[in-house]
């Protein structure tokens, strides 16, 4: 059907480029400023002729970013894996359940979306240094793990709860278990909220700056958010090289989030509807 062009859509465009031109300024700065020279005195949105990519080579070497990014990738990765595999496990029983228990420890696991982080960082510091897991990814990935689990498992609850109950009755018909069920059947349904869980924390792991900086600070197990504020001292901060570490930090989180965007729109509509 063919929509006329009215004052109001001419509004709304016009709001809509403002806006994106708005959010568009900071990624302009800081792709603006890893092209200057060190020594570059001017603002952070005035262009510097001719550009140069030595921050980029500088920043790679200084800040050893090859290792930190391998080490990123490792906690991202392998927390990741326990993320989907631990709270989708969990949410099955908490969607197909209908049990007073089940509604009540899904109730449980929301409030651990109210409880603040900051009131467990004594104790799992203290915890982590008990059983010599300090300097080690191993801490980063659990705490990564524990943090994520009750906005995963209300993701993944939320949307099973929609799904069709048709597919595991004709698997057990079929002869399958209710593991064998959820793994064959269930799963592969629930790719859009998989997917959603997987971009979500992966952008939050990948960004974390605090954690890593708490238990890996020393070890020579830096991630790169880690690694990129080395550039950053008490009296001299050289922003071309921490902006260009930067760039370079968030190229690989940006190829992933791209090639899950569409999981992550089907998935947060499906949390929505529950």
């Amino acid at each position: 059907m063919h929509t006329r062009y009215t004052g109001r859509t001419l509004v709304r465009e016009i709001v809509l480029i403002a806006v994106a031109v708005i959010w568009f300024i900071p990624i302009l700065a800081l792709v603006n400023v890893s092209l200057k020279p060190v020594n570059s005195q001017t603002n952070a949105l005035t262009f510097a002729w001719p550009p140069t990519l030595e921050n980029y080579g500088a920043a790679w070497e200084q800040a050893s970013l090859g290792a930190a990014l391998v080490n990123s990738a490792i906690v991202a990765v392998v927390s990741i894996v326990f993320i989907v595999a631990i709270s989708a496990l969990a949410s099955y029983p908490l969607a197909r359940v209908t049990r007073r228990w089940s509604r009540w420890t899904f109730y449980g696991v929301l409030g651990g979306l109210l409880i603040p982080a900051q009131l467990a960082l004594l104790p799992l510091y203290a915890t982590m240094r008990d059983i010599g897991l300090l300097g080690s990814l191993w801490a980063v990935i659990l705490i990564n793990v524990g943090t994520a689990m009750p906005f995963s498992i209300f993701l993944y609850t939320t949307f099973l709860r929609d799904l069709p109950l048709e597919y595991e009755e004709a698997a057990l018909l079929d002869g399958c278990g209710p593991v064998r069920s959820f793994l064959s059947v269930v799963f592969p349904l629930v790719r859009p909220a998989t997917g959603t869980v997987v971009i979500l924390n992966l952008v939050g792991i990948w960004n974390e700056f605090f954690v890593p900086l708490l238990y890996l600070s020393g070890s020579g197990n830096a991630t790169a958010p880690v690694a990129i504020y080395s550039f950053v001292s008490q009296y001299v901060t050289v922003w071309p090289l921490v902006f260009a570490g930067l760039v370079i930090s968030v190229i690989p989180i940006l190829i992933v989030y791209f090639s899950l965007q569409k999981y992550v729109i089907k998935g947060f509509a499906g949390g929505l509807k529950g």
